[in-house]
């Protein structure tokens, strides 16, 4: 079967005929943030470079071309600026994994980095030493946060203006945190490591007013590379080995499967992201034979699959943040909201022009952290960010959204699961299927509620004077504003159980994963974090014999 590649990435043409019938020394399953950095790194180090992405472009410079009218005429697409990302929630478009995951998340060149708000946040030293292995420890990896630094723009001054926008909400929060209730007012990046009663803005990934990321710049270097090639619009089912070792990976084209095969000493890196790698794992007859082997032998998803290979750990730990939405109002604050279709004909225009305004960011202004810590000295993190608008049913101008997670030391852990279809999605132990988490986030919003009285902020949702008891009930509890997913999806197959210190699939040879999946729970959102394991991985792989 005779393939022929087209794809056009930062306006230049790049052929790779016959990349089906070629072989590969590295087949990279994922054009995530993750898969993006790993495929660079193995490129830049002489590997012939496979890296297949499921979905299409995203980016203006991947060929995304999806924009609402009033980006007509303009190089950029919806995913270029930060103010349209929550435009996702309501017109997914062909940005997601709506026919490939039972959840949501990015299924697109960049994965989710090219769909969510670009919160960019260098995980605290103690992360790596309290929660990874021995070769994971933060001096380990600190090469790898530099080499990440070194490639994506980091900045909490967003619009090219250097001016900010859409302050009532900051300017609230500090006077109740920062002088009310002493947090310090700290460069969120610049201070990494102190998560402890610390308030700044947030940190993007952003360059210019757009959307930055590792499809910006990685992928950009990698594409110019005659010993690599992206090959988009195709999803891979499974790993093909022959016992524990892989071949090659079977793909979809055209709706027919064909493999691609790996050189003699090559290797597979599953980069699909938490749910979608192990799902590619299971489907390749690797994982928990108790949970999924006989429904998927008795659905022929495992026809011509060898020996079941058991790693009870494939899976096993699925982490989301928690999330509570608080609406608060305050006679001080002006909401607002970005419009996808309809912005605001000044806004549009400032964006356009200059790529200045409140379209230059997403619409969180403030963030802040702090650890509750337990009787036996462990500890649990929890993060607030503060929305520009209010949600759900409280959405009046003198609103906005207070949003409450529970980071790292949570104790409830979830599985990916498939469901009727065989598409992967998370378990509902989730979320609070440990009662301590109920406990030590109700205990973090109580802590800070303290300090409302002087805030002139009010609650709408729950009450100022909530004790912590009442709180926990109503987090734990099924509503429109609580038990919410943030869909930072990470954790599923994590290193030192279900992969090894390189990173390489228990019980196989060649097979790695490299993505959220193999990350511990982080203090901050997992999008640095993710970039820092790609880092660390390849420098790993290409240490292999």
């Amino acid at each position: 079967m005779r393939v022929v590649s087209f794809l056009m990435i930062g306006g230049a043409s790049l052929v790779y005929a016959d990349w089906a019938t070629e072989t590969w020394d590295a087949i990279v399953v994922g054009a995530g943030p993750a898969g993006i950095i790993v495929a660079d790194r193995l490129s830049e180090n002489g590997k012939k470079t496979l890296l297949i992405e499921g979905g299409g472009g995203s980016y203006w410079i991947t060929g995304g071309r999806q924009q609402p009218d009033w980006l007509k005429g303009t190089e950029l697409s919806r995913v270029d600026v930060p103010g349209l990302y929550k435009s996702i929630f309501a017109d997914q478009g062909t940005l997601t994994c709506q026919n490939s995951t039972n959840a949501f998340g990015g299924c697109t060149v960049g994965g989710s980095s090219a769909i969510n708000a670009g919160i960019f946040l260098q995980p605290p030293a103690a992360d790596f030493d309290d929660y990874f292995i021995d070769g994971w420890k933060y001096t380990d990896v600190n090469a790898s946060i530099q080499k990440v630094y070194a490639r994506i723009s980091s900045s909490d001054v967003y619009s090219a203006d250097k001016q900010f926008y859409i302050q009532s909400g900051y300017e609230a929060a500090k006077k109740w945190l920062v002088d009310g209730l002493g947090y310090k007012n700290v460069g969120l990046n610049a201070q990494a490591n102190d998560k402890t009663k610390v308030f700044g803005r947030p940190v993007f990934n952003y360059n210019n007013g757009q959307r930055g990321g590792p499809a910006t710049t990685y992928l950009q270097d990698s594409t110019k590379r005659n010993n690599f090639h992206l090959q988009t619009e195709t999803r891979v089912k499974r790993v093909a080995r022959t016992n524990s070792t892989a071949t090659g990976v079977i793909a979809i084209v055209n709706g027919t499967e064909i493999m691609v095969k790996l050189s003699p000493g090559g290797r597979v890196i599953l980069s699909g992201g938490a749910l979608q790698s192990p799902q590619i794992l299971m489907f390749s007859g690797i994982g928990d034979p108790d949970i999924y082997k006989d429904n998927l032998t008795n659905a022929g998803v495992l026809n011509g699959v060898p020996d079941w290979i058991t790693n009870k750990a494939v899976g096993d730990g699925l982490f989301d943040n928690p999330n509570t939405f608080i609406e608060l109002e305050g006679s001080s604050i002006e909401s607002y909201t970005y419009n996808y279709t309809n912005p605001i004909p000044s806004d549009a225009r400032l964006y356009i022009d200059s790529r200045s305004g409140p379209y230059s960011f997403a619409s969180e202004t403030s963030a802040f952290w702090d650890y509750i810590i337990r009787p036996d000295g462990s500890k649990a993190g929890c993060q607030g960010t503060i929305d520009s608008a209010g949600f759900g049913e409280y959405t009046s101008n003198k609103t906005i959204t207070l949003n409450i997670y529970g980071t790292s030391g949570l104790k409830s852990r979830g599985k990916v699961i498939l469901n009727e279809d065989f598409l992967p999605g998370p378990s509902p132990e989730t979320y609070y299927s440990d009662p301590q988490d109920g406990e030590d986030i109700a205990q973090y919003i109580f802590n800070i509620f303290q300090g409302l009285d002087s805030s002139g902020l009010t609650p709408l949702n729950i009450a100022a004077n909530s004790t912590k008891d009442e709180i926990k009930t109503y987090i734990t509890s099924s509503t429109p504003y609580t038990r919410g997913q943030v869909n930072h999806w990470s954790s599923s197959c994590r290193i030192g159980s279900c992969v090894d210190v390189n990173t390489q699939v228990i019980g196989t040879d060649n097979i790695h994963v490299v993505d959220a999946s193999i990350l511990e729970p982080l203090t901050v959102n997992p999008q640095f974090g993710t970039m820092i394991a790609a880092e660390r991985a390849a420098e790993l792989i290409l240490a292999l014999k």
